[in-house]
């Protein structure tokens, strides 16, 4: 799944579950690509989203804005969204507060205990 030039991912589609792996910058240019794509995805199901930003170098406040509208998504159609992630993103997301509503875990298998 080539999202831009500067972000990259895969989907992995389990029972209930459905696994993104991102790669490079979630950023002001990669932010409007990766929110339609995701979106998109999260409406074909299944309904809990795990996303694995653990490889992401940076997150911008656009690229937050994305995660936080992808989360309401989420829960709106009655899914859950997670985000595995990194000390860089922790921080990022942490610094805005976000930390609880983003459900932040140290790892996909967590992510995916979680669910069960």
């Amino acid at each position: 799944m080539n999202l831009t030039v500067s972000l990259r991912g895969t989907r992995e589609v389990r029972d209930s579950s459905q696994l993104f792996r991102l790669t490079g910058l979630l950023d002001a240019f990669s932010e409007p690509t990766f929110r339609k794509v995701l979106g998109t995805k999260m409406d074909e199901g299944p309904k809990h989203i795990i996303l694995d930003l653990s490889q992401i170098d940076f997150v911008d406040s656009s690229g937050l804005g994305a995660l936080v509208q992808l989360a309401k998504q989420a829960q709106t159609s009655g899914g859950t969204f997670q985000i595995v992630t990194n000390a860089r993103v922790t921080q990022t997301v942490k610094l805005v507060r976000l930390e609880k509503f983003l459900a932040l875990q140290p790892s996909v298998d967590q992510a995916l205990e979680n669910i069960k």
